[in-house]
């Protein structure tokens, strides 16, 4: 049975045992500039939307090309995904590459998918690399690292993108560490 997470916090543990109740609200849902995002009817928090355009404005000064393909999604938008991949690829496969409805963070507003807009493959465009060397900074983390699945029970996802502040974020870094390990060690008794 899951963990049940009812109350917007920019701390929240999302996952495949942690999961939203049906009630839950996002705070400060804003609509993300056009300029920002691959399609006009994508949303975010609006302090994780803010963080986002101060990283974008440097990336962009950088010389990167940052563009944000998939931000928030509503419960039955999350459903509906997943059961997309369920039909079309098999129960095995949605589990491992795609959150159910409730399971997931871009349920949140604090998470996105990032894209280059120079680069069709992300994990080999040096806006990933950027990304690597200074996402923290703004307080960004990659939500699912290749080195710990294990933890996040999600496959490498080199593109999804989580909100949780510049601290924690630099902690994570600075340790080599999944948002779940700090999780546990810091937050989830509190």
């Amino acid at each position: 049975e899951p963990n049940i997470v009812s109350k917007f916090d920019y701390n929240i543990l999302v996952n495949k045992h942690y999961k939203l109740s049906d009630d839950f609200k996002v705070d400060n849902l804003v609509n993300i500039p056009a300029k920002y995002a691959s399609s006009n009817d994508q949303k975010l928090n609006e302090t994780v939307l803010n963080a986002f355009i101060k990283m974008y404005e440097k990336a962009d000064s950088d010389g990167q090309s940052l563009i944000i393909n998939s931000a928030y999604r509503s419960h039955s938008d999350q459903e509906e995904l997943y059961n997309t991949y369920l039909r079309l690829y098999g129960e095995d496969y949605a589990f491992n590459y795609v959150a159910k409805s409730g399971h997931s963070e871009h349920e949140t507003g604090l998470c996105f998918d990032i894209g280059s807009r120079n680069s069709n493959i992300f994990a080999k465009s040096s806006e990933y690399e950027w990304m690597q060397q200074n996402a923290y900074k703004y307080g960004f983390i990659l939500r699912f690292p290749e080195w710990g699945t294990d933890l996040t029970q999600f496959r490498s996802e080199s593109w999804h993108y989580r909100y949780v502040g510049v601290d924690v974020a630099t902690y994570l870094h600075d340790n080599i560490m999944t948002y779940e390990e700090y999780y546990v060690r810091f937050l989830q008794n509190k």
